[in-house]
């Protein structure tokens, strides 16, 4: 059985879902606002035939009297009164909002005591019942009597009674649309969101071509001319980097195994322009537990390209480590590369860097850990990503 949380988010989301601007036409509210009073009207009529033992025409009378009264005091208040307080400031909204209340019932007990006077007029009056006479009674009281203090107070519960399911339906139907309207936004933000992070990682694909390919393309006539055996692995994981940059990283998600041998092709490649003592360490566990889990494609090689663009610059200690590792469906990494003295934070990463983090904050919301530290003679990234089956 589902709990409480996910049965919550479902409502949510199906309330998120319905179009209300396609539903809410204006013929559909006319008939929605009938039908809620032709609905109050049974009820009431209802209430003075069973509980005053009032016959049908008088139990009309009173009904339409109520209705109409309910009607003014509701259609005045959500659509005239409280449009106003909201447009205003934070201090008059509060102070209006607490004045709104007596002046609804004011209305309430004024619209009473004029149809009641028409009423009179026009010669209708309760001839049986509990409330017989009680047309009369109403006019017989002056206007100042009708909404005196003492009858205000004494009404506030019937008021509070007849009003409130109306007054609870508008709200609810209020925050069910605001709710909606909220959602397509932020639909629409992400939606936004997501089409600029595509066109900035399709800005870094076409970076990461020109960045190293032609160190590559010079390295690789080298070994070539010295027809070193080299040569063919070289071209087999160029080709490989290009195929994924170009075609497979066009999706959401990957592969693990394909970021992985992307990673592993790409700094095979930048090991090309150092030499053999280059202390460039890969250590990668879990590779066994890759498995049917999927990652973002190329999320990884802003940190890694920066690792190689600022590291392997110390005369001293030059060096860029990195350490990935699978476990229970978790992929962790940890980057360290060397720094010279003028490096900076501010210097690292870029647009790159704010891509990363977009995307990490877009795809796995709250299921992802990004430390970026500056060690004064290290600078050094570590991620975690709980990732998908």
């Amino acid at each position: 059985m589902p709990n409480s949380t996910t049965a919550s988010g479902y409502f949510l989301d199906k309330i998120a879902s319905l179009n209300f601007d396609l539903f809410f036409t204006k013929r559909n509210r006319i008939l929605l606002h009938l039908l809620m009073w032709l609905g109050f009207s049974v009820l009431l009529f209802l209430s003075y035939v069973i509980g005053y033992h009032l016959v049908y025409s008088d139990a009309v009378l009173l009904t339409v009297r109520m209705a109409l009264v309910n009607i003014i005091v509701f259609y005045m208040l959500f659509y005239l009164l409280l449009p106003k307080i909201f447009s205003g400031s934070k201090t008059k909204i509060i102070v209006l909002l607490i004045l709104v209340f007596p002046i609804s019932i004011f209305l309430w007990m004024a619209s009473t005591y004029f149809i009641s006077l028409l009423y009179y007029a026009l010669g209708l009056e309760v001839n049986f019942g509990e409330l017989k006479g009680v047309i009369k009674m109403s006019t017989e009281q002056t206007f100042l009597e009708a909404v005196s203090l003492k009858r205000i107070l004494s009404q506030t519960i019937i008021i509070i009674s007849l009003l409130s399911p109306f007054c609870f339906a508008k709200i609810l139907v209020e925050i069910v649309k605001l709710y909606h309207k909220k959602f397509q936004v932020e639909k629409e933000k992400m939606a936004l969101e997501i089409q600029n992070i595509q066109m900035e990682k399709d800005f870094l694909k076409a970076q990461l071509n020109p960045h190293f390919l032609f160190n590559t393309l010079n390295n690789l006539y080298g070994l070539t001319v010295r027809k070193d055996n080299l040569a063919p692995e070289i071209i087999l994981n160029l080709s490989d980097i290009m195929s994924y940059t170009l075609y497979e990283s066009n999706t959401e998600i990957v592969r693990l195994e394909k970021e992985l041998d992307f990673i592993q092709n790409y700094i095979a490649l930048e090991k090309m322009r150092y030499a053999d003592e280059a202390n460039i360490q890969v250590n990668i566990q879990g590779e066994n537990q890759t498995a049917g889990l999927f990652i973002a494609p190329l999320l990884t090689f802003t940190f890694i390209e920066n690792a190689f663009k600022y590291g392997l610059k110390s005369t001293q200690n030059a060096f860029v480590k990195l350490d990935i590792k699978i476990e229970n469906n978790t992929f962790w990494l940890s980057l360290e590369n060397d720094v010279d003295e003028s490096f900076t934070t501010e210097n690292f990463g870029g647009i790159g860097v704010e891509n990363a983090r977009k995307r990490l904050e877009l795809l796995y919301p709250n299921q992802y850990e990004l430390e970026i530290k500056n060690l004064k003679s290290s600078f050094k990234v570590d991620l975690k990503i709980v990732l998908r089956k």
